[in-house]
């Protein structure tokens, strides 16, 4: 079996910049008009509530990917370990402002958004050693920032339809089809779940 190309890498960084460009939209219209308790509501115990979701992504767009795929373009040889698990806990996620932290995201994804688009897209086939997952390029980075929003916004659709599902009990709201986490009461301990290593 003969291995795939390697995809283009302006067509790689042109399609990456397009889709990381949808995030602020589909974020401000799933959380628009939430209110204090759904935005902190968890929908399972080891569950993430929609602000610990938003400071998630606020924290990962520059320790993580924008701060990885800086390495790669500056010619590091390894990258800077990150826990976002435990910046979760230590940073207090849960208590944030929900718009803060959303203005915060939006605010470095538009920074994020202008790095890429001065980058030289050759630049992005540069390598570096990554503890767990070997030879990353700046190519997979970008596709993987991609992917990390589009878990995270399934997560979060996820949870508020659960947590919106269990507000409005007893109303039959499982007629829609099988609603995500179990029931059983959002909000009700822990605050961990994905996240990018």
């Amino acid at each position: 079996m003969t291995p795939a190309a390697t995809p283009d890498p302006a067509a790689v960084l042109v399609g990456a910049r397009r889709e990381l460009a949808r995030l602020p939209a589909v974020l401000e219209a799933l959380l628009a008009g939430l209110d204090e308790a759904l935005w902190r509501a968890r929908p399972a115990p080891k569950e993430w509530s929609p602000v610990e979701i938003v400071c998630h992504l606020r924290d990962e767009e520059t320790e993580d990917f924008g701060a990885r795929v800086r390495a790669i373009l500056e010619g590091a040889t390894a990258f800077e370990r990150i826990d976002p698990e435990r910046w979760a806990v230590e940073r207090r996620y849960h208590e944030a402002e929900p718009r803060a932290a959303l203005a915060a995201l939006l605010e470095r994804r538009a920074e994020s958004l202008a790095m890429l688009g001065v980058v030289e897209p050759v630049c992005l086939t540069r390598v570096i050693e990554h503890p767990r997952l070997g030879r990353m390029s700046g190519l997979d980075l970008v596709a993987a920032w991609v992917t990390h929003d589009r878990l995270h916004l399934a997560q979060l659709a996820a949870t508020l339809a659960r947590t919106g599902a269990t507000r409005w009990a007893p109303l039959r709201a499982d007629y829609a089809g099988p609603i995500p986490y179990a029931a059983g009461g959002p909000d009700s301990g822990g605050a961990s779940a994905g996240g990018a290593a």
